[in-house]
């Protein structure tokens, strides 16, 4: 029998179960070991391998499981009972050139699992974290094809908030060009003992990705579809032509002014524009993987291909892009090397201009999008853009979109290639290699037409431009660990080096001739001159030594050092170079004689201290520039000489922003690890901020405010984040929760001039003692119900503090106490920055069938509802439907007196004045995601030759609950300083999709 099994193998099969609740594991990998000859288990945890030999050993792996190896022993069935290994479940983390045992971490890292990243539809890596940890702030990205804003415990910065990605060891940047179904797990550094290893770029947080990788075993093809619809939340409800006609007569009649004809005698009720309806349309996302990996004990491989295509909402806007990746990894003796590359190439389309959601609600309804009264030599196709007497102060969306395109094409190459020499057991050399290299192409045309009342005539004109951008990383490390007695010493000391450059090139012509389907077709027919010209190029290096110690004694004790000396080539020679340290230390107290509990698995206190860099100067910001081109008449002929002016002032002493970080904290684990509980308390002080500082006249200085690092910012609050896992039995589940708060506070802002302690941004202010960017505007108090109200609202003189208000119109409050109102009364009336923010996740499998559920919250904070300022300011705009203008009859109402401006204080101010009338409360929770998946039966999917068939149906962004008025409470704004405007955000869409997931 042993010879005949030798010479042609035997089938042995089985099914597996988990040790616990005899329940079928599915997706169990069983290897021959020493070959690559595999299989994986079933629906029904049932497998079949044909093995080599009667001694053949089987390595039977799953992940939650404990590794198995088991000798055939000549058996035909083998039956195997896995138990669960809780502690294998996070294990091990990547903190940066190294990995280390969760357990024994004592910076503050966020893991996030992939099985709810993976679960949502999302553009870009950063997008897909929303909600799914402690700290993380991710604002909505908006349309197809646009990166989300990702803030890590706070602003530490007046100009860049955005983390530090590192991809599988390239620092580089995971935006939209990044698939994020490539990803196996996602690392989030926090505070400076966990993310100084990365030094001057480290001070906003640290992302690592990592990419999948191929598992020793057979070759394993793996393929995802999915197509969701997307649908844009409830808007505003705006009026219709006729609606809209009757109320904008009774406006004029209220102020005694005679109607335009435009909705009397010129009203057509057969035009009746729903803008919003003919600028939006219903979206949807495609989104295709496959994959084929596999390997041996000595090499494994991963190929990976994707395409994703999102036809956004908004008609012209669209992002498609199509990847592949290739991971290899193969082991020679003590020598490793291997790649992990992935090429993209990515196309955005867009108008490139404008705001079509807030043009979809200002836009009149009387006003149609084409007609023949409207055509005019400037505007051949007669875009209706609104005439004398019906004036319209937005753009034509329809036409804005028609008439302009903007095509956006990336391709994009980021990877790295290693090789790991094992030097001795303890002690290991890497080399790494990375590169980050895109060719954009971005074209730019305007066809003959106007979108706009009055827009003064313009050319035609096409624009193209062309950019290389590349970086380079080099780095040697060498990782140690060793073990004496209880002592346990281990750690990581290196050398790293990236160049970036990027160059652009760009060129344009005017009056085209013909708009053919290509570029280069319109270019050809221009008329006029072309014109070619070029940015300032980005051209950049950055070295550093980097260095961390981690030291353990008894498994109880832990203390870790860590620092890296960075210089960079963007400031003086003098700022060129920093060292940026941090120490931590924590302490197993469960460990301890005196701590004995059945409840408590583990225990651990932590704290940190340190320092991090972030850059926000651009290559060559420390150089003064000189503008040349001036020319100046003198002397008694009048001859023109050329001159020179100062264009931006030198300053040799920019040098990094800094981040001084503390934090303290603790983790624990209860019921044997099936229980997780983290909190932690940060403070960080972010100084030598950038802040744009006045200067003197006499240093002839044309080239604005020069930066300096003057600034400082206070981040401060609490993270809470606990975990409970049910696993084995029928029925498997497990819960996470998150909780962080967050108080921004300003501490300097340089010295801008005798008493000024501020920055003033349009209707925001960054004071001293505040947060940065808080609403600062004028204070309302309701509407003046009778004349007698208006009389008695008078000053410290018995003044009338608003002396052209009537009943029916807003009441100010005159703040300073000087008897009239006006910018003096601006104060502060609320802040754009959430005090709590939280998420939950719930996975759960029963039998066949899978559930992943995610909710989100965010609390505390206000929004400038900009849309709402313009549609109910009633002037020269749609209206509401549900407006409701004061009247002597219809007192009960937020909503002022209805009338025109002109000759009219009392409205002009009503319409004009920026107040807390338009600040609203945008607290929100929200259902993020919800997928419901169900695993086809074996007899099903064998019948077509695939395993592990799965399919499913998800709902994202499905239900909102807030306050605000506007479509979306998750808003953006015009960057740090004007946080939480909303003048037409893209709000988060709700996708509903159906997807088919397989194995074979």
């Amino acid at each position: 029998m042993g010879a005949a099994f030798a010479q042609s193998g035997h089938v042995v099969t089985g099914q597996v179960v988990d040790k616990s609740g005899q329940e079928p594991i599915p997706g169990v990998t069983i290897l021959e070991k020493g070959t690559s000859n595999g299989a994986v288990t079933d629906m029904d945890g049932n497998y079949s391998i044909n093995v080599n030999s009667e001694n053949a050993t089987l390595i039977f792996t799953f992940l939650q499981m404990t590794t198995m190896e088991i000798v055939v022993g000549g058996r035909t069935t083998l039956n195997v009972e896995m138990e669960e290994n809780v502690d294998e479940l996070d294990e091990f983390v990547v903190i940066g050139y190294q990995t280390v045992r969760k357990k024994d971490l004592t910076g503050a890292t966020a893991v996030v699992g992939t099985e709810n990243t993976r679960a949502v539809t999302a553009n870009s890596i950063g997008e897909s974290l929303q909600g799914l940890a402690p700290g993380v702030t991710v604002r909505n990205p908006g349309g197809p094809g646009q990166d989300a804003q990702v803030e890590i415990r706070g602003v530490a910065s007046f100009i860049n908030a955005n983390p530090l990605y590192v991809i599988d060891g390239m620092i580089a940047d995971a935006n939209v060009t990044i698939n994020p179904n490539d990803v196996e797990s996602i690392q989030i550094l926090k505070d400076a003992s966990a993310a100084a290893i990365y030094g001057s770029r480290a001070a906003n947080g640290v992302i690592i990705v990592t990419t999948k990788q191929g598992r020793e075993g057979p070759a394993r093809v793996s393929a995802t579809a999915k197509f969701g619809i997307q649908q844009l939340p409830r808007g505003y409800d705006m009026m219709n032509s006729t609606q809209f006609a009757e109320t904008q007569r009774r406006q004029f009649l209220n102020s005694g002014l005679t109607p335009p004809t435009s909705v009397t005698d010129n009203f057509d009720p057969n035009i009746n524009t729903n803008w919003y309806d003919e600028s939006t349309r219903l979206g949807n996302v495609q989104d295709y993987n496959v994959s084929i990996s596999g390997g041996s004990q000595s090499s494994t491989y991963l190929i990976s291909g994707s395409y994703f295509k999102n036809s956004g909402e908004l008609i012209g806007n669209d992002f498609e892009r199509a990847a592949l990746r290739i991971n290899s990894r193969t082991t020679k003796g003590r020598v490793t090397f291997g790649e992990n590359i992935v090429l993209t190439n990515s196309v955005r389309n867009s108008p490139g201009m404008g705001n079509p959601f807030y043009d979809a609600y200002v836009n009149l309804p009387i006003i149609p999008v084409q007609n023949s009264r409207y055509i005019t030599s400037s505007n051949p196709d007669g875009w209706g853009i609104g005439t004398p007497d019906a004036v319209t102060y937005a753009n034509n969306p329809v036409a804005l979109n028609a008439i302009n395109s903007y095509r956006q094409e990336f391709a994009k190459i980021v990877g790295n290639a290693f090789l790991d020499v094992e030097i001795a057991n303890w002690l290991t050399y890497r080399f790494n290699a990375g590169l980050e290299t895109s060719f954009d192409h971005n074209q730019r045309l305007r066809r003959a037409g106007e979108w706009h009342f009055n827009q003064p005539a313009a050319p035609t004109n096409v624009i193209e431009d062309r950019s290389r951008y590349s970086s380079i990383l080099l780095e040697h490390t060498l990782n140690f660990q060793k073990e004496i007695g209880r002592h346990n010493i281990n750690g990581v000391v290196g050398y790293s080096e990236q160049h970036t450059n990027r160059n652009v090139l760009l060129g344009s012509r005017t009056d085209l001739q013909s708009f053919g389907g290509r570029y280069m077709e319109t270019i050809g027919s221009a008329t006029g001159e072309p014109f070619a010209d070029g940015y300032i190029p980005v051209d950049f290096s950055i070295a550093g030594y980097l260095g961390r110690v981690n030291y353990t004694f008894d498994d109880k004790y832990l203390l870790t050092f860590t620092g890296r000396y960075d210089s960079d080539s963007r400031f003086g020679a003098d700022q060129r170079s920093r060292f940026f340290p941090s120490i931590a230390a924590g302490w197993r107290i469960s460990d301890e004689a005196f701590f004995a509990s059945n409840f408590v698995t583990d225990l651990k206190l932590r704290g940190s201290y340190g320092e991090l860099g972030i850059v926000t100067v651009g290559s060559w910001d420390h150089i003064g520039f000189l503008n040349m081109n001036p020319r100046a008449i003198f002397g008694p002929d009048q001859s023109p000489y050329v001159g020179a002016t100062q264009a931006r002032l030198a300053n040799p002493d920019l040098g990094w922003e800094r981040r001084i970080s503390q934090n303290y904290g603790f983790d624990a684990s209860f019921l044997d690890g099936r229980i997780s509980l983290s909190a932690e308390y940060y403070n960080s002080l972010s100084q030598d901020v950038l802040v744009n500082l006045p200067v003197a006249f006499y240093l002839g200085n044309l080239g604005g405010e020069p930066a300096v690092n003057a600034a400082s910012i206070r981040n401060r609050g609490l993270e809470i984040e606990a975990a409970y896992r049910k696993l084995g039995g029928a029925f498997n589940w497990d819960i996470s929760a998150n909780l962080t708060t967050i108080n921004n506070r300003v501490e300097d802002v340089g010295n801008l001039g005798e008493g000024i302690n501020y920055i003033q941004t349009g209707i925001t202010r960054t004071q001293i003692g505040r947060s940065i960017g808080e609403w600062y505007v004028l204070k309302t108090d309701g509407i003046f119900q009778s004349q007698e109200e208006v009389n008695n609202h008078r000053g410290p003189d018995g003044q009338l503090i608003q002396p052209h208000a009537r009943p029916g119109d807003v009441r100010f409050l005159d703040i300073n106490g000087d008897g009239q109102i006006n910018q003096e009364d601006r104060t502060f009336v609320g802040s754009p920055w959430p005090t709590l923010q939280a998420g939950s996740q719930f996975n759960a499998s029963y039998g066949r069938f899978t559930l992943n559920l995610q909710l989100m919250g965010v609390f505390g904070y206000s929004v400038m509802n900009g849309v709402r300022r313009e549609i109910d300011s009633y002037q020269n705009t749609n209206f509401r439907s549900d407006i409701s203008p004061w009247t002597p009859e219809n007192t009960n109402t937020s909503d002022p007196r209805l009338g025109i401006s002109v000759g009219d204080p009392g409205l002009i101010d009503n319409a004009r004045l920026e107040s807390d009338r338009w600040l609203e409360d945008a607290s929100y929770v929200r259902l993020r995601n919800v997928e419901l998946g169900y695993r086809l039966a074996p007899q099903v999917s064998e019948r077509w030759g695939i395993q592990n068939a799965r399919v499913f149906v998800s709902g994202q962004n499905l239900l909102t609950f807030t306050r605000y008025s506007g479509p979306d409470p998750d808003v953006v704004g015009n960057g740090i300083l004007e946080r939480g405007f909303d003048m037409g955000n893209w709000p988060a869409n709700k996708i509903f999709s159906v997807g088919f997931q397989c194995e074979f």
